[in-house]
């Protein structure tokens, strides 16, 4: 698996369980400020070296709850084409298949998402993400650490949208 495709898969979960450790929360899960829309910002973000910049990355959050979360993520290349990943994943910490060749676990804190993603080559993605205090932005901070042992970090930021 390429690292960009790890990447968006990892961006989007770390992105789940942050809404699903939100949505635990006193409030109602369906009444939850985080189902929606967040986008990628370009410009507030650290790719690591050598990885190509989506032109777009979209995340949309259609369930959010303490059983499942179920999204979509959008990516945009370059040349305009545009790749579609879904997902409906358990949110108990535990790891679980995304597709045939990775794997996520999370960790939640109080005010925080610790997630860790695997792929086919044992490669590891890591993350720690944050929600701003008026809940209008994501930042995940990451180490994509290669089957080589060799370690890169990025950031995303995501607003919302």
């Amino acid at each position: 698996m390429r690292v960009q495709q790890m990447r968006a898969i990892a961006a989007g979960i770390g992105l789940c369980g942050i809404l699903t450790m939100l949505a635990a929360a006193p409030a109602a899960a369906d009444t939850s400020p985080f189902v929606g829309r967040w986008q990628w910002n370009r410009a507030a973000s650290t790719l690591p070296p050598g990885e190509p910049v989506p032109a777009e990355l979209m995340a949309e959050f259609s369930r959010v709850d303490t059983a499942h979360v179920r999204w979509k993520i959008v990516i945009t290349d370059a040349q305009g084409q545009q790749r579609v990943e879904r997902f409906d994943t358990p949110a108990n910490g535990e790891p679980y298949p995304v597709n045939s060749t990775t794997t996520a676990a999370f960790r939640l804190g109080p005010n925080s998402l610790e997630g860790t993603f695997t792929g086919p080559g044992g490669e590891t993605d890591t993350l720690n993400c944050t929600v701003s205090a008026d809940q209008r932005r994501m930042t995940c901070n990451g180490a994509l650490t290669g089957s080589d042992g060799k370690t890169v970090r990025y950031v995303d930021v995501y607003d919302r949208r």
